[in-house]
């Protein structure tokens, strides 16, 4: 399964495509894209869709996992980082890419199992998670990794609890034997 990771930002939108086959990770690609803050902000926000439907369409992912925004220093910034997330949402459903969000806690207690980690200790266990000797991207990109990890090892637990819902609903016993336990 192909996962794409999206840290939405402004002036660095981080973007990152994985591999995830069973309990094996790789990395496609990490990257940011970049805009100017001497553009026109409608520009910009341009600027991120297309980019970003270009990677959609270059390494189809199935799925796209985006982080949430969970402070800003202002209220403006906040509309701003908002309106950017919003258009990496819209491109990504339009591209018919499945999304999940994230908050910043949700992603560091999946990758380091501590909602209070630092950024340096989520980039060196994305590092080791990956199996890469080394991790030369921008803190953006390496966000949209740690994005997309999490994205992964939650995949795996929502498909196991799926199951056990399942298997539940199959195995439950009705009071009255001549009920059935559940109407398809």
């Amino acid at each position: 399964m192909r996962i794409m990771g999206i840290d939405p930002g402004i002036a660095h939108t981080g973007y990152a495509v994985i591999d995830s086959q069973s309990q094996e990770l790789s990395l496609c690609e990490a990257g940011i894209i970049t805009t100017s803050s001497k553009t026109n902000f409608a520009e910009r926000l341009k600027k991120i869709g297309n980019s970003l439907q270009e990677l959609i369409e270059k390494y189809q992912p199935s799925e796209a996992a985006v982080e949430d925004i969970f402070i800003a220093t202002s209220p403006r910034l906040a509309l701003k980082l908002g309106e950017a997330r919003g258009v990496a949402i819209y491109v990504a459903t339009r591209c018919q890419v499945a999304i999940y969000e994230y908050t910043a806690l949700q992603v560091k207690e999946a990758i380091v199992g501590y909602g209070r980690a630092t950024k340096d200790q989520v980039r060196r266990m994305v590092q080791t998670l990956l199996n890469l000797k080394e991790l030369k991207v921008h803190n953006d990109a390496s966000d949209a990794l740690a994005v997309a990890v999490c994205h992964c090892h939650s995949l795996g637990l929502r498909r196991l609890l799926s199951n056990l819902a399942l298997q539940g609903e199959a195995g439950k016993i009705p009071k009255d034997p001549s009920k059935k336990a559940y109407d398809p």
